[in-house]
């Protein structure tokens, strides 16, 4: 099935998302499998892309009219794509740069995309461990806080299994980014790797990147 996702960044009214809809339409998509939100794409919270993302199934498609509508930046357009591919969800883009992740073209362009993402965390480990080395040197002490514990991964698991859940204002609630979240819990509220691992030792924390 093919899920719509259209957004456009004023609520006043002064921007529409006539062109979107009609292009998600134009694509095959059923009118009532398009979610919406009139938000910046810098604002965490975007209920119609979290019911978007909820209500994608195994073998569903996610459509958007252009790249720039779906991730916030780089780092959180991958972890999405990410995170849609280890559900079986595939994503196609319509303008811009056309993509189309169920094709081997397209998984080859977001694998580009992943791949400078990663370097891009990388240089900042590297800066960060320098810094860190630099500061010991001097006789300070820091690190990245522990934020996630097994307390927060049982909540989040609850919470992120019930439909109303936005994620957004969980973030909030348990002190984490949602890149952090999304590395312990599924959309579904199932437990990742990370998640699995924090409850297995009963450590007291994970350090958030």
């Amino acid at each position: 099935m093919l899920i719509g996702y259209m957004r456009v960044s004023k609520s006043d009214g002064s921007q529409t998302t006539d062109l979107q809809h009609d292009a998600l339409i134009a694509a095959g998509v059923n009118p009532e499998h398009i979610y919406q939100d009139q938000t910046s794409g810098g604002i965490d919270s975007r209920p119609g892309l979290e019911a978007a993302l909820k209500a994608c199934r195994k073998e569903d498609v996610l459509v958007i009219w252009r790249l720039d509508r779906l991730g916030r930046s780089l780092a959180h357009l991958i972890a999405t794509v990410r995170d849609l591919d280890e559900r079986g969800i595939g994503i196609k883009v319509l303008t811009g740069v056309p993509i189309d992740t169920t094709s081997p073209a397209g998984k080859l362009v977001f694998a580009i995309f992943a791949a400078l993402a990663e370097f891009e965390k990388e240089q900042l480990r590297e800066r960060t461990r320098a810094g860190l080395a630099a500061a010991r040197a001097r006789g300070r002490k820091g690190g990245a806080p522990f934020k996630m514990t097994p307390a927060k991964v049982r909540l989040a698991a609850a919470s992120m299994g019930k439909p109303g859940t936005i994620v957004g204002d969980l973030c909030k609630e348990l002190g984490v980014t949602r890149q952090t979240l999304y590395r312990h819990v599924g959309p579904d509220g199932s437990l990742r790797g990370d998640g699995q691992k924090l409850l297995k030792a009963g450590v007291k924390g994970t350090a958030s990147v």
